[in-house]
């Protein structure tokens, strides 16, 4: 009896086996058997699972990145206030160290400081006088970048977007370092009154020295905005940081007019190099801001006809 029972599935299934046929069930996920006449389905387990299709992880990150470029006022500043507060301090003490204790404490350093022709202070002025001016340089080229949206392409929105603050305030801690460096130099014999106060001193130039400590309070204005920038509102920040352009235009004139070094070749070519970069970028971005949107033609244009 057994045997015959076996004999008998056996049977069983060779007559199915023709009269069905095999499908994937996309509900399921897997592959079934339909027989053709009852239409009752057997579920079988395939052998792999049916590969999900998922986008690149690439393009997923590349998506991401423009919509942070795009969310850029809700960055926070590149640099904390209080980091600022320790930098800006950090110059004061080190200009007062190098004035007065540094002198007293080497002597050596003092027969070069303090002797009959000392020129120390003045080539530190001098020399981070244009480093300053070199990193407003840097700062107006990243932010015009990330208006006119070509730091898209290098080095990224928010990575020029921190770029853009740290040379600012890196800018003004030299340029402090620049006016107050020159309390040490016997020649000028500026007080810290006449640094601090524009115009006020009448040493030498007093009109073009005081536009560069116009462009410092203004340079200071503009840093300090960063960090109020979600309480004054978008706005109003984006009006205080227009300055930018003035702050430019006044460091780039008391270099030529007051610098010991605007004469030089070098120097000229500095000057002239930076300006005319800042206004090539700021014409484009003029361009940038008024040129028609991709995809769409030109204000009172006609639809081009389609076929």
């Amino acid at each position: 009896m057994p045997k015959k029972e076996a004999t008998n599935s056996t049977a069983k299934v060779q007559e199915v086996a023709p009269t069905t046929e095999t499908v994937l069930d996309p509900n399921a996920g897997k592959v079934v058997i339909a027989p053709a006449a009852t239409g009752e389905t057997v579920a079988l387990a395939p052998d792999k699972p049916t590969p999900k299709v998922s986008p690149p992880a690439r393009s997923a990150k590349k998506h991401h990145r423009l919509e942070v470029t795009e969310n850029l006022d809700d960055l926070p500043p590149a640099m904390a206030f209080q980091n600022l507060v320790l930098l800006l301090l950090s110059v004061t003490v080190g200009v007062f160290a190098a004035v007065i204790a540094f002198p007293h404490w080497l002597p050596g350093l003092s027969t070069s400081l303090l002797g009959s022709d000392p020129k120390a202070y003045w080539y530190l002025s001098r020399t981070t006088g244009f480093v300053a001016f070199f990193l407003l340089w840097l700062s107006m080229i990243l932010g015009l970048s990330l208006t006119n949206k070509l730091a898209r392409l290098w080095p990224g929105g928010p990575v020029a977007f921190d770029l853009h603050q740290h040379t600012s305030l890196l800018g003004l801690a030299f340029a402090l370092f620049h006016a107050l460096i020159l309390l040490g130099d016997s020649y000028s014999k500026y007080t810290l009154g006449q640094l601090l106060i524009p115009f006020a001193g009448a040493n030498y130039r007093p009109q073009w020295i005081g536009l560069g400590q116009v462009s410092f309070y203004m340079l200071l204005l503009v840093a300090l905005s960063f960090y109020v920038r979600k309480q004054i509102g978008r706005f109003a920040w984006q009006v205080i940081h227009v300055l930018s352009f003035s702050v430019f235009l006044l460091a780039l004139l008391h270099g030529l007019t007051s610098g010991t070094d605007s004469s030089t070749l070098w120097a000229k070519g500095i000057y002239f190099t930076s300006g005319g970069s800042i206004l090539f970028f700021t014409v484009y971005r003029v361009l940038v801001a008024f040129a028609p949107e991709e995809g769409k033609g030109a204000p009172g244009a006609a639809p081009s006809a389609t076929k």
